[in-house]
């Protein structure tokens, strides 16, 4: 189920390990931070922005 997040709120979401601003993966329905290297889960729509919840990522 895809679903998409509001620019507004985008716009204003940060990542909390960081304070740099995030890269929204449609396909994966993730927050991507690529400053951390981690991507943050969105679950029914609901961005989960707690690092211990995001998973990391490649940085390649």
């Amino acid at each position: 189920m895809s679903t998409t997040i509001d620019p507004w709120l985008l716009d204003r979401l940060v990542c909390p390990a960081t304070r740099t601003p995030l890269r929204y993966d449609e396909a994966a329905q993730e927050l991507v931070s690529e400053a951390a290297g981690l991507a943050y889960p969105i679950r029914e729509g609901v961005p989960v922005m707690l690092v211990e919840e995001a998973r990391r990522i490649d940085a390649g």
